[in-house]
């Protein structure tokens, strides 16, 4: 896939009485990508910056080991767009008001068409019962909404496998800290069905695996690369408090 979505966030940090040659180390994020696994690179002034950002992050007390996700799985097929993933008219809802954060949980999945039998979220529930949701190709296509990562992450859902993604929906997914959004070497969707007992198992490589229990069979997945740590972090801004690449929201508000 060609890329010509540059950058991530490309004013995040960016001083007003700054040009952009003096920035040093840049807080842009470059997306790279061969495939649809796009690779995050901070473009930096030191090749060293990159292992900077890590120790400080270890040096803060933060665990650097990623969570193994285990529970069922909601799969789906082909071209899940964001309107099927969180209809527009709950757009309205701002994902940081508690309240509307929930609401939109709630609403997860709410547009699929009417052949996917299963509800992702039972209707007077808050919450879903699938912690692992299992695609196709071209997940995520559609609107640029921020609200579409959100709303199954408020929905307890912790990471989406799917064969192939559209890149804003992978990029809000790595900004917003959400969900991970894995990618399969195989159509695992035609081999899973929903409601099996699936573990997502992360190695120390960068490497994870799909593990479904009741049809017993293991599925590599993709390396996440230099997107995990800002998921692992809670999203960009997260991970560049983290890094110290602005300021902690508590020494922010001390300053006021």
């Amino acid at each position: 896939m060609a890329t010509s979505l540059q950058f991530l966030n490309p004013t995040l940090f960016k001083s007003s009485n700054q040009t952009s040659s003096s920035l040093s180390p840049s807080p842009l994020f470059r997306l790279n990508s061969t495939s649809t696994a796009f690779n995050f690179r901070p473009l930096t002034s030191s090749s060293s910056s990159s292992a900077a950002i890590i120790t400080r992050a270890a040096a803060s007390g933060e665990s650097l080991t990623r969570e193994t996700f285990h529970g069922l799985c909601f799969v789906l097929k082909d071209n899940i767009d964001t309107d099927q993933i969180i209809p527009a008219e709950y757009g309205t809802l701002i994902p940081s008001i508690p309240e509307d954060r929930e609401k939109l949980g709630s609403f997860a999945l709410n547009g699929l068409p009417k052949f996917y039998n299963d509800r992702f979220v039972v209707p007077g529930e808050m919450k879903s019962k699938y912690s692992v949701i299992i695609g196709g190709d071209n997940f995520g296509c559609g609107s640029s909404r921020e609200h579409a990562p959100v709303c199954l992450g408020a929905a307890g859902a912790k990471a989406v496998v799917a064969e192939s993604y559209a890149r804003i929906f992978f990029r809000n997914c790595v900004a917003t800290g959400e969900i991970f959004p894995l990618e399969s070497e195989v159509r695992v969707c035609d081999e899973c069905k929903t409601g099996d007992v699936v573990t997502v198992e992360h190695k120390e490589d960068g490497s994870s695996l799909l593990i479904n229990h009741t049809t017993r069979k293991e599925y590599k997945l993709k390396p996440l690369g230099d997107a995990g740590p800002v998921i692992d972090a809670g999203g960009i801004f997260a991970y560049a408090r983290k890094a110290g690449m602005i300021p902690s929201a508590s020494s922010s508000s001390m300053n006021i």
